[in-house]
């Protein structure tokens, strides 16, 4: 279902058009201002202010989403005082950015760009660096200056890293999910609460300003009585192609007895291709600056990934294995490819279908008046590994169908209103506010697959006035027309975007412009902006937007979907009935046969 490009500028004009007819006076203010993502505009948006001083904060875990992170910085809202890695490569990255392509230099500039430091050295007069040498990241929880810490490990160490984090009274905003288990995020949660502590899970849409607009459409009725929603994540990744699955610093031997080492092989080629280049220079030929410099930058990176081969994982817990095809998987192999085991990462739900099925959750909520983020009633799943080799545990397609309460299913929904402000019951649909009726449901789909990245990832909301398609994070588009034929587009016109390890990767299309409202942002900028900001203002009515109990809610979603999963793939029902005590953090019921009492033990 591919729209033609008419199709998609009737959409995308129906889209402006709706939302302009209550927020053309915003939106007129905002374009006046000049306001731009991460330097107004997230702040005028969602009701919160510069800070008088920017929050000091450490930064444990600077790989692929920790550099993303750093890249979402504002220096006005937050100062970096320290950054924790075991890994050189991600030290290096965390400084001079990632220029292993343009997109990921755009999502991952470093801290020497952000704030404008001229070399690693400045950048380390202000920037005091944890290693493997010098006690890693509990040694940074020790400098009494830091007041948070923005955590970006792999998955099954967010627990750790936060409850010592709170420990030491520090603030926390830690990567999706929000802990490997359950019982581990009540642990966390009911830890920071106790403490008078934020603690934010990054499932960055609740601070997107197109997925806001998306909530305001729905509130507003502009798509009726919404009854489906279909989402999906299709990634192109396939054996000898896994973005999953990066090349191993020291290389891994192939069946013919030889050394895979692309690393090593890559950083020979670019070494005699700078040795040309120095030879023209000294016999006086000109070449171009601009790509001599880039070339040198990529080496300093490549040198660094190649010293990650000295990496002692074994002593940060990583483990060696010996998988079912009899091949020894290292305790270093662990730590690159951390999200293909079950015992340290989640899964395509943990990963991705996380943040779907949480804007699923946002869309539903917003026909509630009550402030409550809707739970799902029941899943159907089934996955599992159907192209890859015995390479991991984690599944490379699931298949999902959610039941979530719609509008008159329970007290607390609204049926919509015609007019936002009056409060007026909309009299196309013919029924009044809170009549409850338990075949009111709203069924979501999901799907996240590897091997065709036909429909690239985005959400569709369907009503019975029309669809909204949301595309890939940076366009939204409106059709009034129920039956008319909506999609979402693979690839922008440049390419975009190129999935790396995880969706931070952005895309060629990440600056698209939407309309005149300026640069799309992802709401990466927002949410750190959003969590130094309640820092700052310390009230209880101030609280990150995803707090503990709306980023537990997600991973019991998650979770909850990853055991159905399992249960099918060993002939067992992959059918859940949701229990309202697994989203309540005062309970130690859970979904996935975590266990409160000894994860808090563990964690103590």
């Amino acid at each position: 279902m591919i729209m033609t490009e008419e199709q998609r500028t009737e959409a995308r004009q129906q889209y402006y058009q709706a939302l302009s007819v209550t927020r053309r006076d915003f939106l007129k203010g905002v374009i006046a201002a000049g306001a731009v993502s991460g330097a107004g505009l997230g702040a005028m948006y969602f009701g919160y202010t510069k800070v008088a001083r920017p929050v000091r904060i450490g930064i444990i875990g600077t790989g692929d989403e920790g550099s993303v992170l750093i890249g979402a910085l504002n220096p006005d809202y937050i100062e970096v005082l320290g950054i924790a890695d075991i890994r050189p490569s991600s030290i290096h990255r965390a400084f001079h950015g990632d220029y292993s392509s343009d997109n990921a230099l755009a999502a991952r500039p470093g801290l020497m760009a952000k704030y404008g430091w001229k070399s690693e050295d400045e950048a380390r007069k202000h920037v005091n660096v944890y290693d493997a040498s010098n006690g890693g990241y509990p040694a940074l929880l020790e400098d009494p200056r830091i007041e948070g810490v923005i955590v970006a490990l792999p998955l099954h160490l967010h627990a750790r890293a936060a409850v010592d984090a709170i420990r030491k009274k520090k603030h926390v905003l830690t990567e999706k999910l929000m802990a490997h288990n359950v019982a581990q995020c009540k642990v966390m949660g009911n830890l920071a609460n106790d403490n008078g502590l934020h603690l934010a899970t990054g499932h960055q849409r609740h601070y997107s300003i197109l997925y806001d607009n998306a909530v305001n459409l729905i509130r507003w009725g502009v798509l009726g009585q919404i009854h489906h929603i279909r989402a999906q994540w299709h990634r192109g990744n396939l054996p000898g192609g896994d973005s999953w699955k990066p090349p191993l610093p020291g290389g891994e031997p192939t069946v013919d007895g030889k050394t895979y080492n692309p690393i090593a092989d890559d950083l020979a080629k670019m070494l005699k291709a700078k040795e040309r280049l120095d030879t023209a220079i000294e016999q006086g030929r000109g070449v171009n600056r601009d790509e001599y410099d880039r070339l040198s930058k990529r080496i300093a990176q490549w040198a660094a990934w190649d010293r990650d081969r000295g990496v002692q994982a074994e002593q940060f817990g990583y483990e060696e294995i010996t998988l079912e095809n009899s091949r020894v998987r290292s305790a270093l192999e662990e730590l690159v490819r951390w999200r293909l085991w079950d015992r340290t990462g989640g899964g395509l739900m943990a990963e991705l279908g996380s943040h779907q099925l949480d804007a699923a959750g946002i869309f539903v909520s917003a026909l509630r008046q009550d402030g409550k983020k809707a739970h799902p009633l029941t899943v159907h799943a089934v996955g599992g590994r159907h192209i890859f080799p015995v390479d991991r545990d984690a599944d490379d397609h699931v298949y999902c169908m959610f039941e979530f309460p719609g509008p008159e299913y329970e007290p607390g929904f609204d049926v919509g209103y015609k007019d936002p402000v009056m409060k007026v019951p909309d009299p196309q649909w013919g029924i009044p506010p809170y009549r409850e009726d338990p075949n009111k449901k709203i069924v979501v789909t999901y799907s996240s697959i590897n091997g065709n990245d036909f429909g690239g990832y985005g959400e569709i909301v369907m009503g019975t006035k029309g669809t909204l398609v949301l595309d890939r994070e940076q366009e939204v588009m409106l059709n009034t027309k129920a039956d008319a034929a909506t999609s979402i587009k693979v690839k922008d016109e440049k390419g975009g975007p190129a999935l790396d390890t995880t969706e931070s990767g952005g895309g060629g299309g990440a600056l698209a412009k939407a309309a005149s409202t300026g640069p799309v942002s992802r709401g990466y900028t927002e949410e750190i902006e959003h969590w130094a900001w309640c820092i700052r203002n310390p009230d209880p009515a101030n609280r990150p937007r995803c707090h503990p109990e709306v980023a537990l809610s997600d991973a019991v979603i998650a979770l909850t979907t990853r055991a159905a999963i399992n249960n099918s793939a060993q002939g067992k029902s992959g059918y859940v009935v949701f229990d309202d005590d697994w989203y309540n953090l005062e309970s130690d019921a859970t979904p996935d046969g975590s266990d409160v009492a000894k994860e808090r033990e563990k964690l103590a």
